[in-house]
């Protein structure tokens, strides 16, 4: 197998998951129907979602948008990420969307896709650790954007297609990186800075308020056990 296709394989396992969370989020919501558990549980994943999109903002987004820029187009990029969904998030929240969580999985995912694609050129080894960590944190991200879609008035048809839509975009953000971005890092590292901004913003604009849920404990515990696997996968990438 060659370079080209360990790309294409890894980062369609990392995109995949995106409609694997999005069948779970359809499995158990027909299945738990309304009750308290599966308000907890909800809440609980958001939370680990939420924890997740923390430790990838950073301990892989900023750490690795600061190393190849000076400190001016650090501030210019991770300024210009959050006030560009700042907007879109009101303009949104005006339509009545609920689709931060979305937002921030593709704000996410689309950047390390990006960069997956670009380190695989010269390391093979943490190209797929990063593949496999990418894979891993969409899961419960993909969950919680099915819930906030079908809460958007969207049906759980046109839902899971567009997240099966929406898996590929991983494979053609490695294509990208693979074959224009592996001598331009400064261009990889801005992506990176300008999601951080977004994704730091509808974290606590958006995700963080929806997590939150009366006496129980699921939710806090939900995103230290997110935050955690961020840490063991950028512990194995490192």
């Amino acid at each position: 197998m060659n370079q080209l296709h360990k790309i294409i394989l890894f980062s369609g396992f990392s995109g995949i998951t995106v409609f694997i969370g999005g069948l779970l989020s359809w499995y158990f919501s027909k299945k738990l129907g309304e009750n308290n558990f599966k308000k907890e549980l909800n809440h609980g994943i958001t939370a680990f979602g939420g924890g997740i999109i923390l430790s990838a903002l950073a301990l892989v987004l900023v750490p690795k948008g600061m190393k190849n820029l000076s400190i001016l187009p650090v501030i210019i990029w991770f300024v210009l990420g959050s006030l560009i969904f700042f907007v879109i998030d009101r303009i949104l929240a005006k339509r009545g969307g609920k689709i931060a969580q979305l937002l921030a999985m593709l704000m996410d995912f689309v950047p390390e896709a990006i960069a997956l694609g670009a380190i695989f050129a010269t390391d093979t080894k943490t190209g797929t650790l990063l593949a496999i960590f990418i894979g891993l944190q969409n899961l419960p991200e993909a969950f919680n954007s099915y819930q906030d879609l079908c809460a958007s008035n969207f049906s759980a048809k046109k839902t899971l297609i567009l997240l099966f839509v929406l898996s590929f975009s991983g494979i053609i953000g490695s294509l990208i990186g693979y074959f224009f971005l592996q001598d331009q890092p400064e261009i990889t590292s801005s992506l990176m800075l300008f999601a951080s901004g977004g994704i730091l913003y509808l974290i606590f604009e958006d995700i963080a308020p929806q997590a939150k849920l009366e006496r129980t404990w699921m939710p806090a515990l939900g995103a230290n056990l997110g935050f955690l696997i961020g840490i063991i996968g950028e512990k194995l990438i490192g």
